[in-house]
């Protein structure tokens, strides 16, 4: 009974401190663990997310790796323009005119910069040509962002590099490349500094939405498909080629060719010179080296007559036999119409044409009156400036406010109306293709979408007659050195007498010669003037015949087995392939 009691004691007088120690203990045993599994749980999740990241960053240098750097938007910094890149300009056959290179621009972040004088020294070592001062008025600003030098060589990127500038970077840059030179500059145009389109179809491409992807703020990150223009570079480098050798050869101030397909008014060559290399565009800006066949406004002499004859015969007032009184000059409002070959005798409407004269042409305006010569010109497009050509190079010819008679008379042997050269072209190719009027283009088209925008302008009947008259003026008349063997080649010549001081001068002309091929079925019009030639050594005289005839005979020679126009070697029974 002691011992029960005695063990009853002992529990009742244990330390109620040492009960307390150990609950303590255990709870605090406890949280250490639920904090240790906190912690562990923690250092899981955040490896887990750094793994995750890591992953990521892995996944997308992957990615990069794969992709075409050359297809990359290349930013610049935020005070500067976003440079994008531009589509491949080809010809119709693939050929590259235009497209991008990657280069290299340096700049510099002046707040940087430790010694501007070093810096300077340093880097004309390179670029020799900087203007020194003010480069370090640049070096020594607080900008943070400064072109130095725009479209380095890769011999000067490396070279400055080398020389460890603190504050000098290169940013990458696109440049365009035209592998022609002057070939299709006119065409092709150039872009300013930043690839921007100022001129041609590099232009035209900006206008359909190149330049709004830059205003957005983006360049462009895809392949972009190769614009395709209608011309033939190969063809184009022949029409250059010979107005080159023209100039040369005649002592020239310029010349000018284009080439043109009458069913779909595609235009396969256009040369115009002095031209300009679209490389160096500063060239562009000098006033001699315009666009002068969509650009130039000239009076385009005797071809007009092709244009007077053909309203004569489509208005049925007239018909081929008839004949008018050439046999003296004609008195019209105080002045004298003469003939350059006076014949002096009645002429019928072949003998006008091929004869050039100017009385038996003014006396065709008079059959149909003032007011329709004046329509059949706008009707042909020949009087109001073109619109919807691509290029932004077009000029608004030039007529009379109000026609009186004389007025009617002298521009129907091509005076007193200042057209595009290219307009005459278009207007010629109606002639000779039916009758139909097409705009002409430098993008490609067919003959059913050309037909679609055509105008019939003149009957079909009358665009026979007009081929006849052509190869009549070949074979007989002024356009004989035109001819070339197996292509039947027809044309009309234009020799006008430029305006100098207000006045007619008797020894400055503007020739030009009108051609179609093969005449008999007619695939293009080849245009081409000549500005102020000189007579060849040993020759007298200096008209179409003798110096523009001869061009286009060079260049659908060269051109038309290119085209592919065959050849016809066999005699024909003179021009009467039309019966009128």
């Amino acid at each position: 009974m002691k011992k029960s009691r005695s063990f009853s004691d002992a529990s009742l007088n244990k330390d109620p401190k040492a009960g307390l120690n150990a609950n303590l203990q255990r709870r605090f045993e406890g949280s250490a663990k639920v904090a240790d599994n906190q912690a562990r749980s923690r250092l899981v999740l955040a490896m887990i997310m750094m793994s995750m990241v890591f992953v990521v960053i892995c996944g997308r240098l992957v990615y990069l790796g794969f992709q075409d750097p050359q297809k990359q938007t290349v930013f610049r910094r935020a005070d500067t323009a976003i440079t994008a890149s531009r589509p491949d300009l080809v010809d119709r056959n693939g050929d590259t005119l235009a497209t991008d290179i990657h280069t290299a621009s340096l700049y510099a972040e002046p707040n940087r910069i430790i010694d501007p004088d070093e810096a300077l020294e340093l880097l004309i070592t390179v670029l020799p040509e900087l203007d020194q001062e003010s480069i370090h008025k640049k070096l020594s600003s607080k900008a943070g962002f400064v072109w130095l030098k725009r479209e380095l060589t890769p011999s000067q990127q490396s070279k400055i590099f080398a020389l460890g500038i603190p504050g000098i970077g290169f940013e990458a840059e696109t440049r365009r490349f035209y592998p022609n030179g002057n070939t299709a500059a006119h065409i092709v145009g150039h872009v300013n500094i930043d690839n921007v389109g100022i001129a041609g179809i590099e232009k035209y491409v900006d206008d359909r939405g190149l330049a709004d992807l830059r205003k957005a703020g983006f360049g462009t990150a895809r392949e972009m498909e190769p614009f395709k223009l209608s011309i033939d570079i190969r063809v184009q480098h022949f029409a250059r080629d010979e107005l080159a050798k023209a100039i040369d050869r005649y002592r020239a101030i310029a010349a000018g060719a284009v080439v043109l397909n009458i069913h779909t008014g595609e235009i396969v060559a256009m040369s115009s010179l002095p031209d300009y290399d679209p490389n160096n565009p500063a060239e562009a800006l000098k006033k001699d080296n315009l666009n002068r066949i969509s650009a130039g406004l000239y009076e385009m002499g005797s071809t007009f007559k092709s244009f007077t004859t053909a309203m004569a015969l489509d208005s049925g007032k007239v018909v081929m036999e008839d004949k008018f009184d050439a046999t003296k000059p004609l008195r019209i409002a105080g002045y004298t119409i003469n003939d350059f070959h006076a014949k002096r005798r009645w002429l019928n409407v072949p003998d006008i044409f091929i004869y050039s004269s100017n009385i038996g042409t003014a006396l065709l305006a008079d059959q149909v009156g003032i007011n329709s010569h004046r329509e059949f010109l706008t009707r042909l497009g020949l009087l109001n400036r073109m619109t919807g050509f691509e290029l932004p190079e077009v000029a608004r010819p030039q007529q009379p406010k109000q026609w009186h008679k004389i007025n009617s008379v002298t521009i129907s042997y091509g005076h007193g109306v200042t057209t595009t050269p290219l307009q005459t072209a278009a207007a010629a190719a109606a002639l000779l293709n039916g009758g139909k009027l097409i705009p002409p283009t430098l993008l490609p088209r067919n003959k059913i979408n050309a037909l679609k925008i055509s105008t019939q302008v003149i009957t079909p009947r009358t665009s026979d007659l007009m081929r006849y008259l052509y190869r009549l003026n070949v074979e007989k008349g002024s356009g004989k050195r035109s001819e070339v063997k197996g292509y039947r080649v027809g044309g009309k010549t234009g020799t006008a007498e430029k305006v100098v001081n207000g006045k007619y001068s008797s020894d400055k002309r503007f020739n030009v010669f009108l051609a179609g091929f093969p005449i008999d079925k007619p695939e293009y019009v080849v245009m081409v003037f000549i500005d102020e030639p000189k007579p060849e050594k040993g020759e007298k005289y200096a008209t179409a015949g003798m110096n523009a005839a001869p061009i286009v005979a060079r260049i659908i020679s060269r051109s038309a087995p290119l085209l592919g126009v065959e050849p016809k070697f066999m005699d024909m029974e003179g021009p009467l392939f039309v019966s009128y």
